[in-house]
Protein backbone atom coordinates (compact mmCIF):
# COMPACT_ATOMS: atom_id res chain seq x y z
CA UNK A 1 0.00 0.00 0.00
CA UNK A 2 0.96 3.67 -0.24
CA UNK A 3 0.29 6.58 2.15
CA UNK A 4 -2.94 8.53 1.90
CA UNK A 5 -2.57 12.02 0.38
CA UNK A 6 -0.94 14.64 2.62
CA UNK A 7 0.55 18.12 2.46
CA UNK A 8 4.25 18.47 3.28
CA UNK A 9 5.47 21.63 4.99
CA UNK A 10 9.20 22.45 5.05
CA UNK A 11 9.89 25.22 7.59
CA UNK A 12 13.38 26.68 7.95
CA UNK A 13 13.15 28.00 11.52
CA UNK A 14 11.81 26.59 14.76
CA UNK A 15 9.30 29.41 15.18
CA UNK A 16 7.97 28.72 11.70
CA UNK A 17 7.72 24.99 12.40
CA UNK A 18 5.83 25.58 15.65
CA UNK A 19 3.44 28.01 13.99
CA UNK A 20 2.64 25.51 11.24
CA UNK A 21 2.25 22.68 13.76
CA UNK A 22 -0.19 24.78 15.81
CA UNK A 23 -2.27 25.30 12.68
CA UNK A 24 -2.28 21.76 11.31
CA UNK A 25 -2.22 19.69 14.52
CA UNK A 26 -6.05 19.63 14.77
CA UNK A 27 -6.06 17.98 11.32
CA UNK A 28 -3.80 15.18 12.60
CA UNK A 29 -0.71 17.07 11.49
CA UNK A 30 2.47 15.18 12.38
CA UNK A 31 6.14 16.04 12.72
CA UNK A 32 8.51 14.30 10.31
CA UNK A 33 12.20 13.94 11.18
CA UNK A 34 13.75 10.58 10.30
CA UNK A 35 10.45 8.97 9.36
CA UNK A 36 11.58 5.47 10.30
CA UNK A 37 8.62 5.03 12.67
CA UNK A 38 5.99 7.23 11.03
CA UNK A 39 6.40 6.45 7.33
CA UNK A 40 5.91 2.65 7.63
CA UNK A 41 2.60 3.03 9.46
CA UNK A 42 1.55 5.64 6.90
CA UNK A 43 2.37 3.18 4.12
CA UNK A 44 0.00 0.65 5.72
CA UNK A 45 -2.52 3.48 6.27
CA UNK A 46 -2.53 2.84 9.99
CA UNK A 47 -1.87 6.59 10.20
CA UNK A 48 -3.32 9.12 7.75
CA UNK A 49 -2.02 12.55 8.67
CA UNK A 50 -3.31 15.31 6.42
CA UNK A 51 -0.15 17.36 7.01
CA UNK A 52 3.50 16.57 7.68
CA UNK A 53 5.73 19.22 9.23
CA UNK A 54 9.16 18.22 7.91
CA UNK A 55 11.79 19.60 10.33
CA UNK A 56 14.85 18.38 8.42
CA UNK A 57 15.81 21.92 7.37
CA UNK A 58 15.03 23.64 10.67
CA UNK A 59 18.08 25.46 12.00
CA UNK A 60 19.39 24.47 15.41
CA UNK A 61 17.67 21.12 15.78
CA UNK A 62 20.87 19.28 14.84
CA UNK A 63 22.54 20.26 18.12
CA UNK A 64 24.69 17.61 19.80
CA UNK A 65 26.70 19.31 22.51
CA UNK A 66 27.45 19.38 26.23
CA UNK A 67 25.77 22.22 28.10
CA UNK A 68 25.60 22.64 31.88
CA UNK A 69 26.66 19.06 32.60
CA UNK A 70 24.21 17.51 30.13
CA UNK A 71 24.48 16.11 26.64
CA UNK A 72 21.91 17.99 24.56
CA UNK A 73 20.50 15.98 21.63
CA UNK A 74 18.41 17.93 19.12
CA UNK A 75 15.41 16.60 17.24
CA UNK A 76 17.36 16.16 13.98
CA UNK A 77 20.23 14.12 15.45
CA UNK A 78 20.34 10.68 13.82
CA UNK A 79 20.97 7.41 15.60
CA UNK A 80 24.15 7.13 13.55
CA UNK A 81 25.65 10.09 15.41
CA UNK A 82 26.23 7.68 18.31
CA UNK A 83 28.14 5.01 16.40
CA UNK A 84 31.19 6.57 18.03
CA UNK A 85 31.02 8.11 21.52
CA UNK A 86 29.61 11.64 21.17
CA UNK A 87 31.20 12.72 24.44
CA UNK A 88 34.12 11.50 26.54
CA UNK A 89 33.51 9.36 29.59
CA UNK A 90 31.03 6.63 30.50
CA UNK A 91 27.96 8.30 28.94
CA UNK A 92 29.58 8.40 25.51
CA UNK A 93 30.60 4.75 25.73
CA UNK A 94 27.13 3.77 26.95
CA UNK A 95 25.39 5.48 24.03
CA UNK A 96 27.80 3.95 21.53
CA UNK A 97 27.05 0.52 23.00
CA UNK A 98 23.27 0.88 23.03
CA UNK A 99 22.98 2.27 19.49
CA UNK A 100 24.37 -0.93 17.95
CA UNK A 101 21.19 -2.73 19.02
CA UNK A 102 18.82 -0.35 17.23
CA UNK A 103 17.31 -1.96 14.12
CA UNK A 104 19.72 -2.05 11.16
CA UNK A 105 22.45 0.26 9.87
CA UNK A 106 20.37 2.02 7.14
CA UNK A 107 17.65 2.81 9.69
CA UNK A 108 20.21 4.18 12.15
CA UNK A 109 21.53 6.52 9.46
CA UNK A 110 18.10 8.11 9.01
CA UNK A 111 16.09 7.65 12.20
CA UNK A 112 16.43 10.12 15.08
CA UNK A 113 16.75 9.75 18.83
CA UNK A 114 13.97 12.25 19.58
CA UNK A 115 11.74 10.64 16.97
CA UNK A 116 12.15 7.31 18.74
CA UNK A 117 11.22 8.93 22.05
CA UNK A 118 8.13 10.61 20.58
CA UNK A 119 7.01 7.34 18.96
CA UNK A 120 7.30 5.65 22.39
CA UNK A 121 7.53 2.03 21.36
CA UNK A 122 7.90 -0.02 24.58
CA UNK A 123 10.90 -1.78 23.01
CA UNK A 124 12.80 1.40 22.08
CA UNK A 125 16.39 1.38 23.29
CA UNK A 126 16.46 5.17 23.52
CA UNK A 127 13.25 5.29 25.57
CA UNK A 128 14.85 2.84 27.99
CA UNK A 129 18.03 4.93 28.08
CA UNK A 130 16.13 8.16 28.76
CA UNK A 131 14.21 6.67 31.67
CA UNK A 132 17.17 4.87 33.22
CA UNK A 133 19.41 7.95 33.15
CA UNK A 134 16.69 10.43 34.23
CA UNK A 135 16.83 12.49 31.05
CA UNK A 136 14.93 15.73 30.57
CA UNK A 137 12.79 16.13 27.45
CA UNK A 138 12.15 19.61 26.08
CA UNK A 139 8.75 20.06 24.40
CA UNK A 140 8.17 23.28 22.48
CA UNK A 141 4.96 24.75 21.09
CA UNK A 142 3.94 28.11 19.69
CA UNK A 143 4.37 30.55 22.57
CA UNK A 144 6.16 28.36 25.08
CA UNK A 145 8.04 25.28 26.20
CA UNK A 146 8.08 22.80 29.04
CA UNK A 147 10.69 20.42 30.43
CA UNK A 148 9.41 16.91 31.11
CA UNK A 149 11.28 14.32 33.19
CA UNK A 150 11.62 11.10 31.19
CA UNK A 151 9.92 9.15 33.99
CA UNK A 152 6.78 11.26 33.42
CA UNK A 153 6.91 11.37 29.61
CA UNK A 154 5.64 7.90 28.65
CA UNK A 155 2.01 7.04 29.31
CA UNK A 156 1.68 3.63 27.66
CA UNK A 157 2.25 1.77 24.42
CA UNK A 158 3.19 4.43 21.84
CA UNK A 159 1.64 7.08 24.04
CA UNK A 160 3.26 10.14 25.64
CA UNK A 161 2.24 13.32 27.44
CA UNK A 162 3.07 15.43 24.37
CA UNK A 163 0.18 17.62 23.22
CA UNK A 164 -0.73 17.44 19.55
CA UNK A 165 0.84 20.85 18.87
CA UNK A 166 4.07 20.16 20.78
CA UNK A 167 7.39 19.30 19.18
CA UNK A 168 9.93 17.24 21.09
CA UNK A 169 12.82 19.59 20.36
CA UNK A 170 15.62 18.00 22.39
CA UNK A 171 16.65 15.51 25.03
CA UNK A 172 19.11 16.38 27.80
CA UNK A 173 21.09 13.48 29.25
CA UNK A 174 23.07 14.02 32.47
CA UNK A 175 26.76 13.20 32.12
CA UNK A 176 27.65 10.11 34.14
CA UNK A 177 30.24 10.58 36.89
CA UNK A 178 33.75 9.18 36.33
CA UNK A 179 33.98 5.58 37.46
CA UNK A 180 30.43 4.74 36.43
CA UNK A 181 30.12 1.30 34.87
CA UNK A 182 27.23 0.11 32.75
CA UNK A 183 25.77 -2.94 31.06
CA UNK A 184 23.11 -3.42 28.41
CA UNK A 185 21.34 -6.53 27.18
CA UNK A 186 18.26 -7.22 25.09
CA UNK A 187 16.51 -10.23 23.63
CA UNK A 188 14.80 -10.32 20.25
CA UNK A 189 13.87 -13.22 18.00
CA UNK A 190 16.11 -11.96 15.19
CA UNK A 191 18.86 -9.36 15.01
CA UNK A 192 17.26 -5.98 14.33
CA UNK A 193 13.79 -7.01 15.51
CA UNK A 194 12.04 -5.16 18.31
CA UNK A 195 13.28 -6.35 21.68
CA UNK A 196 10.93 -8.51 23.70
CA UNK A 197 12.79 -7.38 26.79
CA UNK A 198 15.84 -5.19 27.43
CA UNK A 199 17.79 -3.97 30.44
CA UNK A 200 20.20 -1.11 31.05
CA UNK A 201 22.15 -0.84 34.31
CA UNK A 202 24.63 1.69 35.69
CA UNK A 203 26.40 2.00 39.03
CA UNK A 204 29.70 2.90 40.69
CA UNK A 205 31.86 0.74 42.93
CA UNK A 206 32.99 2.48 46.11
CA UNK A 207 34.98 0.59 48.71
CA UNK A 208 34.16 -2.66 46.96
CA UNK A 209 30.41 -2.00 47.20
CA UNK A 210 27.83 -0.98 44.61
CA UNK A 211 26.74 2.66 44.88
CA UNK A 212 24.07 4.66 43.03
CA UNK A 213 22.66 1.70 41.08
CA UNK A 214 20.17 2.24 38.27
CA UNK A 215 18.25 -0.61 36.67
CA UNK A 216 15.95 0.10 33.75
CA UNK A 217 13.77 -2.44 31.93
CA UNK A 218 12.05 -1.97 28.57
CA UNK A 219 9.98 -4.10 26.22
CA UNK A 220 8.29 -6.06 28.99
CA UNK A 221 5.66 -3.52 30.04
CA UNK A 222 3.69 -0.77 28.22
CA UNK A 223 6.61 1.62 28.70
CA UNK A 224 10.15 1.39 30.11
CA UNK A 225 10.85 2.27 33.72
CA UNK A 226 13.42 2.00 36.46
CA UNK A 227 13.00 -1.05 38.69
CA UNK A 228 13.65 0.24 42.20
CA UNK A 229 13.33 -3.21 43.77
CA UNK A 230 16.30 -4.40 41.72
CA UNK A 231 18.26 -1.26 42.59
CA UNK A 232 17.63 -1.90 46.28
CA UNK A 233 18.96 -5.45 45.88
CA UNK A 234 22.21 -4.04 44.45
CA UNK A 235 22.78 -1.01 46.66
CA UNK A 236 25.62 -1.53 49.11
CA UNK A 237 26.37 -5.06 47.96
CA UNK A 238 29.61 -6.38 46.51
CA UNK A 239 29.43 -7.03 42.76
CA UNK A 240 29.06 -10.80 42.50
CA UNK A 241 27.09 -13.49 40.76
CA UNK A 242 24.86 -13.89 43.82
CA UNK A 243 24.16 -10.15 43.99
CA UNK A 244 23.37 -9.95 40.29
CA UNK A 245 21.05 -12.94 40.45
CA UNK A 246 19.21 -11.45 43.43
CA UNK A 247 18.69 -8.18 41.54
CA UNK A 248 17.45 -10.08 38.48
CA UNK A 249 14.96 -11.99 40.60
CA UNK A 250 13.77 -8.74 42.15
CA UNK A 251 13.26 -7.23 38.69
CA UNK A 252 11.35 -10.27 37.45
CA UNK A 253 9.07 -10.17 40.47
CA UNK A 254 8.43 -6.42 40.11
CA UNK A 255 7.30 -6.24 36.49
CA UNK A 256 3.74 -6.66 35.19
CA UNK A 257 4.58 -8.24 31.83
CA UNK A 258 2.78 -7.72 28.55
CA UNK A 259 1.11 -10.74 27.01
CA UNK A 260 0.20 -11.46 23.39
CA UNK A 261 -0.70 -14.37 21.11
CA UNK A 262 2.95 -15.41 20.84
CA UNK A 263 4.28 -14.59 24.30
CA UNK A 264 2.90 -15.38 27.73
CA UNK A 265 3.40 -13.06 30.66
CA UNK A 266 5.48 -15.68 32.44
CA UNK A 267 7.81 -16.02 29.45
CA UNK A 268 8.39 -12.26 29.41
CA UNK A 269 9.03 -12.35 33.15
CA UNK A 270 11.73 -14.97 32.51
CA UNK A 271 13.21 -12.71 29.84
CA UNK A 272 13.38 -9.82 32.31
CA UNK A 273 15.22 -12.07 34.73
CA UNK A 274 17.70 -13.03 32.01
CA UNK A 275 18.37 -9.60 30.48
CA UNK A 276 18.86 -7.90 33.86
CA UNK A 277 21.34 -10.55 34.96
CA UNK A 278 23.20 -10.41 31.65
CA UNK A 279 23.32 -6.61 31.68
CA UNK A 280 24.84 -6.74 35.16
CA UNK A 281 27.34 -9.36 34.07
CA UNK A 282 28.28 -7.17 31.09
CA UNK A 283 29.03 -4.30 33.48
CA UNK A 284 32.02 -6.20 34.87
CA UNK A 285 33.15 -7.86 31.64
Amino acid sequence: MKPAPFVRHAPKTLDEALAILAEVAPQDGRVLAGGQSLVPIMAFRMARPAHLVDINEVEGLDKLAVEDGRLVVGARVRHGAFHTPPVEGPLGRLLATVVRHIAHYPIRMRGTMCGSLAHADPSSEWCLTAVTLDAELVARRKGGERIIPAAEFFEGIMSTVLAEDELLAEMRLPLLPPGTVFGFNEFSRRAGDFAMSAALVTYRVEGGRIAAPRVGVGGAEPHPRRIHEAEAALDGQAPSDATFRAAAEAAAAAVDPLEDVQTTAEYRRDLVRAVVRRALEASVA
